[in-house]
């Protein structure tokens, strides 16, 4: 056998193994996706129903976390547009529409309801001034214009450069990481505090309402850092070592699906929903 057709054999080897390896590469995400989309879409559909059924606290108390249910909708629906690209090229352009959605508005309304938890225990007299649904309404619009405007750059400006890809998306997640655990030791701190002069009773409701606080900021931190810490070390990876495969990305988007149904399970879980589901 000469070095010609030794050199073909190899490199038509070679060949087959990249395509078998991309092909399975799709099938690992496609999997994956589709898991996000036929479990999240229904999930969040039945809490967005709840919420405005009020099964919970109403649609007043709930409207960040309603408007949260919507963002989770589409970033589910996001992950049919990010199917399609891998099989038909053309579509390449499709999963940065809703981009913004996954590097915005999760966390921008994760942390609106935050900062209720947090006026609701720290600053209980202007939590009540600002408690009238309007004041949610108007805080919902202003993050929604900038969801779409966080859209559109990620479309047409960061689409076109990986490295400022990966600095939007990290500082985003660094300002959104500091604001949550702000709020998370205040809270905590006021947990541990008490009035001298309070009852035994409303002294326990109160620690009740704080705790309940503390738990859902600590949950939301916790899972936004669970989404975004493997994304921004994995791009960061990336840059220093100017080698970008596709495996690379799948502990990344593993966290950023199972992460996603946090929210989600924990509303069912607290009206009451998911034992009965669970049961029946």
């Amino acid at each position: 056998m000469n070095n010609s057709t030794v050199n073909f054999t190899t490199s038509e080897t070679s060949t087959n193994s990249t395509t078998q390896s991309f092909w399975l590469m799709n099938f690992v995400e496609t999997c994956i996706l589709g898991i996000n989309f036929l479990f999240g879409v229904p999930t969040n559909i039945y809490v967005i129903w709840l919420i405005i059924t009020g099964t919970g606290s109403g649609v007043a108390s709930e409207f960040f976390r309603l408007n949260l249910s919507i963002c989770e909708l589409v970033n589910c629906l996001n992950s049919l547009l990010a199917i399609l690209p891998m099989y038909f090229s053309s579509l390449s352009f499709l999963p940065y529409i809703l981009q913004g959605l996954i590097h915005t508005g999760r966390p921008l309304f994760q942390c609106l309801i935050c900062v209720e938890r947090y006026l609701a225990v720290v600053h209980p007299v202007t939590f009540l001034k600002f408690k009238p649904l309007r004041y949610r309404v108007i805080c919902c619009t202003a993050v929604w214009i900038i969801i779409i405007g966080s859209c559109f750059f990620n479309l047409f400006f960061i689409s076109q450069n990986f490295h400022a890809h990966i600095w939007f998306f990290s500082t985003q997640f660094l300002l959104f990481l500091s604001i949550q655990l702000f709020f998370l030791v205040v809270v905590l701190r006021a947990l541990k505090q008490s009035g001298p002069g309070e009852r035994v009773r409303e002294r326990k409701e109160e620690n009740h309402m704080k705790r309940r606080a503390f738990h859902i900021i600590l949950i939301t931190t916790v899972s936004m850092t669970f989404i975004y810490v493997p994304y921004s070390i994995t791009g960061f990876c990336i840059i220093l070592t100017q080698q970008n495969y596709q495996v690379y990305w799948l502990p990344g988007l593993v966290c950023y699906v199972l992460a996603g149904f946090v929210q989600p399970v924990l509303y069912l879980h607290r009206t009451g929903k998911l034992s009965s589901l669970c049961s029946s």
